[in-house]
């Protein structure tokens, strides 16, 4: 699917599924994969990042067997992983990269883990210097890029502060710090999403947690476990925005993964006079889920800054292509990080809102996009994003002509059906 017309529609609504959490996906498979026993992980993320981390787990010796959205794996223990001769391609997935590098770190063998030609520019510096830290040996391209060769040893627990606020990073230092000796503390600058802490005490391990700082005792054996993975709110994030752009919109999404670490966005479209219901509310597995309904409204727009920005990464572009239907506009602030993902992502909105005739302002850390705006149609570059990917599309809901998004398979990424499941919610 090299490019995707996107028309202008009347209204999105109806009654869906999101694919499982992908962040939760990846985290499940590394643990079930050193545990003792089989564990069964259902609804596993489609992603393609996701089976990345489940390809390379495979080119370790892990045995695991996929059955549409169920994942049986065969645990090998802490120490049970082979060397592979093989690069382990990671493809565009961070969180493989980078939390595969924290588990890679304590084994007695050497691994190269590589990635594609985005992935190779995105830093790896902040994994490197605490893995070091904690006995692990990394060369990198040019210090701080794929590809990572990474000489296991024997590692010791540290007392680690996070520089910039990272759940990857976090969830590396962790899973090193499962086993090295001693204990291993991480504090954050701001509270990340904990996923990597739920699922860790959900396979069996003693982790304690206070306010910023975690701590976790290494060499702990974890058991094998039935799972389940809620419904992806990084995901669900656009398809609830496509129903703000059209008048008349109502839509629900069940069973949405609603971890308080990741609902920020949710208090920021509530707070712009989003009507969000949250209804059918349970905890699996230590994870909050429920339904979300949303019905089409005015936004009143507003200015996005501080620590809850690094809280609601991940859904800051579709919340700057809402911009120009909103009253006063959107602006992002603090969000360095944003240059730094899949694409440069400040550069890449700023570029396709403009050419559908936004006024957009770019600043170093973040942009502004003015509201009460009426967009037109255009050719749309997402830089192979496909975060970016989605929100053109979003944007171009609502524009004036139909759109067309080059290389829009890139939502493969995270929302392989993303265009498929759009085309079932929309009415044109």
């Amino acid at each position: 699917m090299a490019r995707r017309i996107v028309r202008p529609v009347q209204t999105v609504s109806g009654v869906a599924a999101v694919p499982g959490d992908k962040s939760i996906s990846h985290r499940y498979a590394l643990l079930a994969a050193l545990a003792d026993g089989t564990s069964q992980i259902r609804n596993f993320s489609p992603a393609e990042d996701c089976r990345r981390t489940l390809a390379c787990l495979r080119q370790l010796g892990v045995r695991l067997v996929q059955r549409d959205a169920t994942v049986d794996i065969v645990g090998v223990g802490p120490g049970g992983l082979r060397r592979c001769w093989r690069r382990l391609q990671a493809g565009n997935s961070g969180t493989t990269a980078r939390l595969l590098a924290g588990v890679l770190a304590a084994q007695s063998f050497v691994s190269v883990v590589d990635g594609d030609r985005s992935l190779r520019r995105r830093p790896m510096r902040r994994i490197i210097e605490p893995l070091e830290r904690m006995g692990a040996h990394i060369t990198a391209r040019e210090g701080d890029f794929l590809p990572l060769e990474i000489t296991g040893a024997p590692l010791r627990g540290i007392d680690y502060e996070l520089p910039v606020p990272s759940a990857q990073v976090k969830s590396a230092v962790l899973l090193a710090g499962l086993l090295a000796e001693g204990f291993t503390t991480v504090t954050e600058p701001v509270c990340t999403r904990d996923h990597t802490e739920l699922a860790l005490a959900e396979f069996g391990a003693q982790i304690e947690r206070s306010e910023r700082t975690i701590r976790l005792a290494g060499r702990q054996r974890l058991q094998a476990r039935q799972l389940s993975v809620p419904g992806d709110l990084s995901s669900a994030i656009f398809l609830l925005a496509a129903a703000l752009v059209r008048p008349g919109s109502a839509l629900t999404l069940y069973s949405v993964g609603l971890n308080p670490t990741r609902t920020a966005v949710l208090d920021v479209l509530t707070s712009m006079g989003a009507p969000i219901r949250i209804s059918g509310l349970v905890v699996h597995h230590g994870e909050l889920a429920g339904d979300i309904s949303i019905e089409s409204a005015g936004l009143s727009g507003g200015k996005l800054t501080g620590p809850r920005v690094a809280q609601m990464i991940d859904e800051l572009p579709v919340l700057a292509a809402l911009g120009p239907y909103t009253e006063h506009g959107i602006e992002i602030r603090d969000a360095h990080e944003l240059r730094v993902k899949e694409s440069d992502r400040i550069a890449a909105l700023v570029e396709n809102l403009r050419r559908m005739g936004a006024r957009v302002e770019e600043f170093p850390e973040g942009l502004r996009v003015d509201g009460r705006t009426r967009l037109r149609g255009a050719e749309l570059d997402p830089a192979g994003d496909h975060r970016i990917a989605m929100a053109c599309a979003v944007a171009a809901l609502g524009a004036e002509g139909e759109s067309c998004i080059r290389d829009a398979g890139c939502v493969a990424v995270s929302f392989p059906n993303f265009f498929e499941l759009l085309d079932q919610l929309t009415r044109h």
